[in-house]
């Protein structure tokens, strides 16, 4: 039974799409009756103003109501039990008898509870005795079969369109896939003689909103009989006890939106039948079917085979997708093994991961480019943006990018600055393996310029009075794509994060093993220090008692001994005296590894004025000009061990001086930080303009007693200054290195931790 339009009902207006409440239309399609029920009693509280011309009774007569008085008494007390069944969503299509201008109509009955209350729709009216239509269990079967006998995914879609068309009867039944963006594509199309196919069209995500594929989710079978016929009102529109609208979201007979009516109209279609096809949860696609010729009513037991399918379809979805991918994800697998391996035997992960040319890392996604950024250092491979483009982007993903791999065919569109390297960057992997340090491991790919067939301009048109409305034509039309890389495949993407993982592992394995080594060389560096102290301390009295009874004879015995005798006895005195020089110096050594360090804020101008200030003489005397071109910062450390540390630095730059009149600098660079890495701290020197320091000899220079020049040469000494100093500045957490040449002078680098 079909009726005229409503003129009370809403003017399509697309603008309002996007907002449409289209759970709760307050309206109904007029092909079958909807009567909302409370419970146990059964009374009409709700009913669509059609029950006049179904059942020759007033919408406004039904309300209140029992349901007892509009159906036949016989069955109804069957029909009572299995309506208020818990387990049950109504009774049987079959079996509910309504009274109906003074006869009886059976009708196929639907039954839903929503908000407190039973919704029952009813549908298919035909008269007492007349049977329904239904489809043999030996279609379902035959279909079932075919189903499974499909091989690739492309395959099952085909089937499951070709099996719906020949049960439902439409026209043209095709399968319609989201992408991520959730634009869609005809995936599969079964369509009758002399139709223009739409397998392979795109069409934009607005045709299908946010909301409908949300009502998709929970409502998986939805049939637009007539798109002619028009809607009927819910009277009263709002439930008499909540003042509520009726959520219909579960209901068959959900009047349609306007906007989609008109869409449908544009395309031709007379009747529209939807089923959903779902993947892990996750609304896949749909199995959308189509009748232009004229309307098509098709009965809830032919809904339900047809849905039957599409479920059918669903559970087969995953196996399909991840068949088809798995030998291309067990490649890839190899690919990353490989790398894995590399990683175990090379410490420097930009080595390990870029190395042989960066063929593995690129292979692994499929990429062009790749670029792996650590402590602030960007190392790439193949067609990638240049370093600091690289630095750039990563400080972008820190703020913007959420998740361990994120990913994007259209980096240009997010970040604007890539347009200027689309050529090698509008793709995009970024895998995190320290956001708050900056640390990526980046996959790139270029722009590619694509053609994409869509189902007639996807751009909303505007009517002359500004009103936007779908779209009348539904031809072919191409599109040219720009500023978009060929999309990653979920293996590429799964591959990456396998990686990022990987990488997670081996670097917290290294610190662990680290750590461990630490503890082990710091219970190692104790011992020494305590046997140091203790070796020290024992050999000074015996060193001081040979010292001493060497200088007794040579002042008592001197006249009663040749020549010979006392060159060596003098050579006694001297080796015991440098002796005890070494000592003192190991026994000083060994007290700077044992005291506690007392950390407080120290002002090093004054400190370093009062290193100066101790060793005045010596400095007016060798003519030494010290310099410090800025004020130096406040820093938290030990005072006196740093004070000595400069002390020591100093002390080196005058003796290794052959100059008239010397210079030394002490100043320091700003720390270097940003968003790419972590904070630095700031870098203190020494400088000089000495004899210098060959490159090789670099390291050297920090070992205890090591001297690079004759022993009475430059002032003498034990050769124990830098390697106090390299002591202090561990202790601190800071490191210390030399930048020097020969004939050039020194200058001494440190830092003092954070």
């Amino acid at each position: 039974m079909t009726r005229s339009p409503d003129p009370a009902e809403p003017v399509v207006n697309l603008a309002a799409c996007a907002d449409e409440p289209i759970r709760v239309p307050g309206r109904i399609q007029p092909h079958g009756i909807l009567l909302v029920l409370d419970e146990p009693g059964l009374t009409v509280r709700q009913a669509s103003a059609n029950v006049l011309d179904h059942l020759g009774v007033a919408a406004e007569s039904v309300v209140g109501s029992p349901l007892a008085d509009l159906v036949a008494p016989e069955g109804f007390d069957e029909a009572r039990r299995r309506l208020l069944s818990e387990d049950s969503q109504g009774p049987d299509p079959s079996r509910l008898r309504m009274r109906a201008r003074g006869g009886v109509v059976a009708y196929d009955a639907l039954a839903h509870r929503r908000d407190g209350r039973l919704i029952l729709e009813l549908e298919n009216p035909r008269e007492d005795g007349a049977a329904a239509e239904e489809k043999s269990l030996g279609d379902v079967r035959q279909a079932m079969a075919r189903l499974e006998g499909a091989g690739s995914l492309r395959d099952l879609c085909r089937v499951v369109a070709v099996e719906t068309r020949a049960l439902s009867g439409f026209d043209r039944v095709l399968v319609y896939r989201f992408d991520e963006d959730w634009h869609g594509e005809v995936f599969a199309e079964d369509a009758a003689e002399g139709l223009e196919p739409l397998f392979g069209l795109h069409f934009p995500s607005s045709d299908i909103p946010e909301q409908a594929r949300r009502l998709y989710h929970v409502n998986r079978s939805r049939l637009i009989a007539d798109v002619d016929a028009g809607s009927s009102p819910i009277v009263p529109a709002l439930d008499p006890d909540s003042g509520r609208p009726l959520d219909l979201g579960l209901a068959a007979l959900r009047a349609v939106s306007p906007v989609h009516v008109q869409y449908l109209k544009n395309m031709g279609a007379k009747t529209s039948m939807s089923f959903s096809l779902m993947r892990d949860g996750r609304l896949w696609g749909l199995l959308s079917c189509m009748h232009y010729e004229s309307a098509r009513y098709v009965p809830p037991a032919v809904r339900g085979a047809c849905e039957f399918l599409a479920a059918l379809v669903s559970m087969q979805l995953a196996a399909k997708e991840d068949g088809e991918g798995y030998e291309y994800r067990m490649r890839l697998q190899r690919v990353r093994d490989r790398l894995l391996r590399r990683m175990a035997e090379e410490a420097d992960l930009a080595t390990a991961l870029l190395g042989g040319g960066g063929r593995d890392i690129l292979e692994l996604t499929g990429a062009r480019g790749a670029a792996v950024v650590q402590d602030r250092a960007v190392e790439t491979v193949g067609d990638a943006p240049d370093a600091d483009q690289v630095a750039a982007l990563v400080r972008w993903l820190r703020i913007h990018a959420d998740g361990d791999a994120f990913q994007t065919d259209s980096l240009p569109r997010l970040f604007p600055e890539a347009l200027a390297y689309k050529d090698r960057a509008c793709g995009l992997i970024a895998a995190s393996t320290s956001r708050a340090q900056g640390r990526y491991v980046l996959w790139f790919r270029p722009e590619v310029i694509q053609a994409v067939d869509w189902g007639g301009d996807p751009n909303k048109p505007v009517e002359p009075d500004g009103t936007l409305s779908p779209r009348k034509s539904f031809a072919r039309w191409k599109e040219e794509v720009h500023l978009k890389s060929l999309p990653w495949h979920p293996a590429e993407v799964a591959a990456a994060r396998a990686l990022r993982d990987a990488v997670i592992a081996v670097v917290v394995r290294r610190a662990e093993e680290l750590t461990r080594l630490n503890a082990e060389l710091e219970r190692s560096n104790s011992d020494l220090d305590a046997f140091a102290f203790t070796t020290s301390h024992d050999m000074k009295e015996p060193l001081r008692g040979i010292h001493h009874y060497a200088t007794f004879l040579m002042e008592d015995y001197a006249d009663r001994l040749d020549a010979e005798g006392v060159s060596r006895l003098e050579s006694l005195v001297r080796l015991s005296q440098r002796m005890e020089d070494l000592v003192d110096s190991m026994l000083r050594y060994a007290r700077l590894g044992r005291a506690q360090l007392s950390y407080e804020d120290v002002d090093l101008n004054a400190l370093v004025a009062e290193a100066l200030e101790l060793h005045r003489m010596m400095l007016d005397e060798r003519r030494v000009t010290v310099s410090i071109p800025r004020p130096l910062p406040v820093v938290r450390c030990d005072r006196v061990q740093v004070g000595q540390l400069f002390a020591n630095l100093v002390t080196n730059a005058v003796k290794y001086n052959d100059r008239p009149r010397k210079s030394i600098e002490i100043g320091y660079r700003d720390p270097i930080g940003g968003e790419a890495g972590p904070p630095r701290t700031p870098t203190f020197y020494v400088k000089d303009d000495g004899i210098g320091i060959p490159e090789k000899h670099h390291q050297a220079v920090f070992r205890l007693f090591k001297r690079l020049h004759g022993r009475d040469k430059f002032g003498g000494g034990a050769g124990a200054g830098l390697t106090f100093s390299k002591k202090i500045v561990e202790r601190h957490g800071g490191a210390i290195w030399i930048e020097s040449r020969p004939g050039e002078g020194a200058t001494f680098f440190f830092t003092l931790g954070d």
